[in-house]
C-alpha cells in the first residue's frame, strides 16, 4: 500500500473515531471540505503545516498519519 492511500485511510478512521464529518473537520482545520475529501481518497497530499495541525488535532504523530508506524 502506498503512503497516500494509507494516509487517507488513517485520516478517515481518525475522523470517524471522533465522530465528525468532513465538513466539521475542514472547519476546525480551516481548509475546504474538498481538501479533506481529496486527502482521504489519496488524490492530493496535505502540506507539512496541515500535517502538523492534523497530528495535534488527533493527538497522534505525523508518522502514524502517513502510515510509517502503527
Amino acid at each position: 500500500m502506498d503512503y497516500k492511500s494509507q494516509f487517507g485511510k488513517n485520516l478517515k478512521m481518525l475522523r470517524e473515531e471522533k465522530g465528525i464529518g468532513q465538513i466539521e473537520l475542514a472547519e476546525k482545520l480551516n481548509v475546504s471540505k474538498g481538501s479533506i475529501s481529496l486527502w482521504e481518497n489519496g488524490l492530493r497530499e496535505p502540506t507539512m503545516s496541515s500535517l502538523i495541525v492534523l497530528a495535534k488535532f488527533f493527538g497522534c504523530s505525523i508518522d502514524y498519519l502517513v502510515g510509517l508506524e502503527d
